[in-house]
């Protein structure tokens, strides 16, 4: 084999290497805390709604239910109840997030009541197998270093926090990967939010998180207070009966038998 062939094939090689080296996907796997642009004030959660390009109807049934929930409160979260999207991937009250990567899936585990979100890369389910469901059904792909990912099949919620939505509601998240100033991996979602039903326009949303190396999601056990006052309230159930067993007098023999 001549030297210009031998060169010819090695530079080859060496550029298809090059090629499938930068077809590989980022990953994302790590546990992510929310992300402060340094000497940005820290995030504030539940202040004032801003305002939403929400249809009249829409606007009514979230009037609605705003209304109802006013005295009392009450939220889904003190309820047990997950966020569902898009509140989860907007920050879930300021709790980490853990995303393990896989090469057709990304399992992503919201510390706040262990929510868990499946973004599938391959194998899309059969409409007939989806229904409703608080996260929907998110679909993704990679455009270059980019994780595009499709959410639907969202059930109707004019309990989320920020943005409430219809059946209709479809979310597009765009995922990328950078480096802070200081070396800090941060990882960026533009959010796009399109409905029909509730909003006049689409609605955006960007959200950025940090890599926190050397940690663990802590256990999120929203029943076990329920489940304990339960168990006590059993306790209470039984006392009168132990009582009365203790006053019966113990069977025995008649007098004069």
């Amino acid at each position: 084999m001549n030297t210009a062939r031998t060169l010819g094939l090695l530079l080859g090689f060496c550029f298809g290497a090059h090629v499938a080296a930068a077809a590989e996907p980022p990953d994302f796997t790590g546990i992510w805390d929310i992300y402060r642009e340094p000497g940005a004030p820290p995030q504030r959660f539940g202040g004032p709604p801003e305002k939403l390009p929400l249809k009249p109807d829409a606007q009514k049934k979230v009037d609605e239910y705003r209304a109802l929930i006013a005295p009392s409160g009450d939220t889904p979260g003190g309820w047990c109840l997950g966020t569902g999207m898009p509140g989860s991937m907007l920050g879930s009250g300021g709790y980490p997030m853990e995303i393990v990567q896989h090469k057709d899936l990304l399992v992503v585990v919201y510390e706040a009541h262990t929510e868990v979100r499946h973004i599938y890369l391959a194998n899309r389910a059969k409409e007939t197998d989806l229904f409703p469901d608080r996260n929907g059904y998110s679909f993704g792909r990679w455009d270059g270093d980019k994780l595009v990912v499709e959410t639907t099949h969202l059930k109707e919620a004019v309990d989320q926090g920020r943005y409430p939505h219809s059946d209709q509601a479809k979310i597009v998240e765009v995922y990328h990967l950078a480096a802070s100033e200081d070396g800090t991996k941060v990882l960026t979602a533009e959010m796009t939010l399109t409905d029909p039903v509730f909003y006049t326009e689409p609605v955006k949303a960007v959200k950025k998180w940090q890599l926190k190396p050397g940690i663990r999601l802590l256990p999120y056990e929203c029943n076990e207070p329920a489940w304990e006052d339960h168990l006590d309230q059993l306790r209470e159930q039984q006392k009168p009966a132990a009582h009365a067993s203790e006053q019966k007098p113990a069977a025995g023999k008649k007098d004069g038998g």
